[in-house]
């Protein structure tokens, strides 16, 4: 958690707050996508984190998903922007939050891939039709989109049973 966070949470304790997100959902040359095995909800996500007070969005996904998983992002492409009550999120530890979550793409990548094992307990990555039954809620929104139109692009028959 950052500074700014941590001062905000001694002042507003749990209560709900609204929280800008960047995320990276990494692809490899099989079409797989990378999740990391959240420490804090034992639940699969695709990396990512809060975009600190003047930080570039994009360099916030980039150093986010460096944090969580060892790769480096080459380049990112903007996915989509998703909000509303889906991502509203209550943490294990009763932090309520409101994501306002900016998803990249990034299929050019490099670096080995490990978990840091401070947010995230294993990474790996899935088949689209074989992912985890336990998806983190605030991630699923934009996986079930991407694998909707990657499904329909790939011509797969199922669009992930599991989201």
């Amino acid at each position: 958690m950052n500074e700014y966070l941590k001062n905000l949470r001694e002042t507003v304790g749990h209560m709900p707050i609204l929280v800008c997100g960047a995320s990276v959902i990494v692809v490899n040359e099989k079409g797989e996508i990378l999740l990391q095995l959240r420490k804090d909800n034992n639940h699969w996500g695709y990396p990512g984190g809060m975009v600190d007070i003047n930080e570039v969005v994009e360099e916030a996904a980039k150093r986010e998903l460096l944090e969580e998983t060892g790769i480096v992002a080459n380049t990112i492409e903007l996915f989509g922007v998703f909000s509303g009550k889906e991502l509203y999120h209550v943490y294990p530890h009763g932090d309520e939050i409101s994501i306002v979550d900016i998803v990249y793409i990034c299929k050019d990548y490099s670096g080995s891939i490990q978990a840091d094992m401070v947010e995230s307990l294993d990474v790996k990555f899935f088949a689209l039709n074989e992912l985890p039954n336990n998806i983190s809620p605030p991630c699923i929104p934009a996986l079930k989109s991407y694998v909707g139109e990657a499904s329909d692009y790939a011509g797969l028959s199922g669009s992930g049973q599991n989201i």
